[in-house]
């Protein structure tokens, strides 16, 4: 019986949608009265024929092209609701059904919504236009469908204004999702959204990235394209060619559909707010409608297969929407999941850690050139687009490296060879002013070691050098603040003090033995010993200090280097630093001057000359300093100034105290209070005889001068006059004034020494 009632069905849905329309009711593919009405929209035929008639007239046109499969989803709605109305899950009340042929077109699907909306039990089949339809009675209270997404996107639009709710089988649309614009819009299939993602998730996970897409010529083939191009993209796949096919439909699942229709009848039941938190199951999954209105069912996987000449279809996985998996369910499919990483599907070869990829000419970002990372960068994962950048601060990479390395802090180390070799140099210097300090204290009242200002001057100048040569010790190891500010004022201002002292006794040397009477009482009146000592250290302590208070020097991180953090030290004032150096080198020369022009004193006790070469080797070796130290980098920075204290002390320590050391140690016999008088009197009287005769030249020049009044005729005789008287004067005077000058001069030293 009931196969002779869906026969019987089939003819009259067959008979009367292929004829015209000419009432409201011939519209009807096929109607069942009930207590609760739903509607249906299938595309039974496939199109509307097109009218002849010129104008076109605004009518229903006859429908042409039956489509099976749509035929059969109608008759699992009704097979569906019998299902329900034989059941006990709504008792006493009856589900009819109204279903309408859309013939896969927009315009017949809106009239068959105008007939869903119009009211319920109204002798006029109308739409009225409310501003609140909360109490408003439609016709039916749900529909199902319809098949293509252009479709329902048209009638859902409708049905939005009385919130009516519509469930799709087919529709699978991205924009179907938003919930703003299609709030009573709910799905039985995912959306496009998910089964592109799970296209490109698949062939990500394949090891893929060069593949071809074929794609039916309709709505749902293009956008599924569109769709599935991003998704590719995102998966970094690239698509080297698109081809689009006719579209058709070919379903041999019938069981599947109507399995599908089925659970959307028994949900539509209900209304709109229970259908989206129903949830049910088919005895193995568990259903239900997310955020958007789509039912959480997932994908097949299936695989096409040639086997003797024969193309199958096999299951070979599932795809969640919700964990963004596949599941496999058996050992034979995870083994066909490694068959197809094992397919090569690629532009180029894959790029290994340390390297990145170069785009070629080519379009597609698949195609690339393999090249290695630069230096100070890396990649840790296969086909990187670019490196990763080291921090250049703390780390550094070789080229194409794999990570980052941490940077090694370099000072002058005490390991060093270079700093032992200049540690060792200073402390041969200290040696050497505590072996002069004990050989002076030996010999402290010998005429050198008076002569030499006495032992308090020598102390304070042996402290001085011993000072500087300490001094290097605080540029060798890790710097510290402490450090990098003692380093430099210990230097200033200990050499400053050394110098001071040398100025003093150039100033002493140049007054003893001084024979210009204004220039004896110019120095007279400027020597003062104490004085001058102080004031010259202390403009050199207030230098410092200032440096000290307004830009200390400090422990800075030098990372210019790609490879090494130099750990050094900042000087905090370019110009703080230039003038402490810069007063030291303006008292070394007036000393230079001072001692230069007393280089000819008696020479056993002469130090004039010898502090004429200590300051030329500081000169030379400072000059030298400025060059080298502004382009030396690294490391060995300070030792470049630690060199040039150690010269500059050095030369000063040897030519101030090495030669009076000599004296004293191995010309015993000359290191005498009488030996001393001796030879200061043997060079007051050839400093006096150079005098007389330098008198004696410029009176014999005066002489020349009056000759030259004479008569022509007289030339010879004048002449030869001249020259007699010249010389007999010369002698005269020569031997007058000689011993005058000498006795003179011979008293006046005598008592000074």
């Amino acid at each position: 019986m009931a196969l002779l009632i869906i026969v019987i069905t089939c003819i009259m849905i067959i008979f009367e949608t292929s004829q015209p329309c000419n009432t409201p009711d011939d519209f009807v593919a096929i109607t069942s009265p009930g207590h609760i009405m739903i509607g249906g929209l299938f595309a039974i035929h496939e199109k509307m024929l097109s009218s002849e008639d010129q104008p076109r007239r605004p009518q229903i046109q006859k429908c042409v092209g039956f489509e099976i499969s749509a035929f059969l989803q109608a008759l699992a709605m009704i097979h569906s609701i019998e299902m329900v109305n034989n059941s006990t899950l709504v008792p006493g009340v009856k589900l009819g059904y109204e279903i309408y042929d859309t013939c896969t077109e927009v315009t017949a699907a809106m009239a068959a919504t105008l007939r869903f909306l119009s009211k319920f039990n109204y002798s006029r089949e109308t739409v009225a236009f409310q501003c609140d339809y909360s109490s408003y009675m439609p016709r039916v209270k749900a529909i199902i469908g319809a098949g293509y997404s252009e479709i329902s996107i048209a009638v859902s639009r409708m049905l939005n204004l009385q919130l009516m709710p519509q469930v799709s089988y087919e529709s699978t649309a991205e924009i179907l999702s938003d919930k703003i614009r299609f709030p009573s819009f709910l799905r039985t299939v995912p959306s496009d959204f998910y089964q592109t993602k799970a296209m490109a998730h698949l062939i990500q996970k394949s090891g893929w990235n060069w593949i071809g897409v074929i794609t039916t010529d309709d709505d749902y083939g293009r956008l599924a394209l569109n769709t599935f191009a991003v998704q590719a993209a995102a998966n970094k796949v690239c698509i080297a060619f698109k081809e689009v096919l006719p579209a058709f439909l070919s379903d041999n699942s019938i069981e599947v559909r109507i399995n599908q229709t089925l659970e959307k009848i028994i949900a539509e039941a209900h209304l709109l707010d229970m259908l989206k938190n129903v949830t049910f199951s088919d005895g193995k999954n568990s259903f239900h409608f997310d955020a958007h209105g789509d039912l959480n069912t997932g994908y097949d996987v299936v695989l096409w297969k040639e086997i003797n000449g024969l193309m199958t279809i096999a299951k070979i996985a599932e795809y969640d929407l919700q964990s963004d998996v596949f599941i496999i369910t058996n050992q034979e499919t995870k083994s066909e999941f490694r068959k197809l990483k094992q397919i090569l599907s690629k532009c180029s070869e894959e790029c290994s850690p340390g390297q990145m990829k170069k785009t070629t000419g080519s379009q597609h970002i698949c195609c690339y050139e393999c090249v290695s990372c630069p230096e100070n960068h890396y990649s840790n994962q296969t086909d990187m687009d670019h490196c990763l950048l080291c921090n250049n601060e703390t780390h550094w990479a070789p080229v194409r490296s794999t990570m980052c390395f941490e940077k090694e802090v370099e000072y002058l180390n005490w390991n060093d060879s270079l700093a032992l070799l200049l540690i060792s140099l200073s402390l041969l210097g200290i040696t050497f002013v505590l072996a002069i300090g004990i050989i002076f204290t030996r010999n402290l009242n010998t005429p050198v070691v008076k002569s030499s200002g006495g032992l308090m001057v020598c102390y304070v100048m042996l402290l001085c050098h011993a000072l500087n040569f300490a001094s290097t010790g605080f540029f060798i190891g890790e710097p510290q603040d402490f450090t990098c500010k003692t380093r430099q004022t210990l230097f200033g201002m200990s050499f400053t003090l050394c110098v001071s002292c040398i100025l003093m006794k150039s100033l002493k040397i140049l007054l003893a033995f001084s024979f210009d009477p204004k220039l004896k009482t110019f120095l007279k009146n400027l020597y003062k010993p104490v004085p001058i000592v102080f004031t010259c250290t202390g403009i050199q302590v207030v230098i410092c200090t200032l440096w000290l208070i307004l830009a200390a020097p400090a422990v800075e991180e030098n990372i210019s280097l790609p490879r090494v953090i130099i750990l050094e030290c900042e000087e905090g004032s370019i110009l703080a630093f230039s003038t402490m150096l810069g007063y030291i080198a303006i008292l070394a020369f007036i000393c230079f001057i001072f001692a230069f022009k007393g280089r000819k004193l008696p020479e056993n006790y002469n130090e004039a000359k010898f502090i004429t070469f200590g300051m030329l080797i500081y000169f030379i070796a400072w000059i030298t300093f400025i060059p080298v130290y502004a382009t030396t980098f690294g490391k060995y920075l300070p030792a470049v100034e630690i060199i040039v204290i150690l010269i500059s002390n050095y030369g000063i320590l040897c030519c101030t105290f090495f030669p009076k050391c000599y004296v004293i140690l191995c010309k015993q016999k000359t290191n005498t209070k009488s030996a001393f008088l001796e030879m200061v009197y043997s060079y007051s009287s050839h400093s006096a005889d150079s005098l007389a005769i330098s008198h004696v030249s410029l009176d014999s020049n005066n002489c020349d001068l009056t000759t030259t009044n004479l008569r022509p005729g007289d030339k010879a005789t004048s002449w030869l006059k001249g020259s007699h008287l010249q010389v007999q004067a010369f002698a005269g005077i020569g031997r007058g004034n000689t011993t005058n000058v000498s006795k003179t001069f011979h008293g006046k030293r005598s008592s000074s020494i």
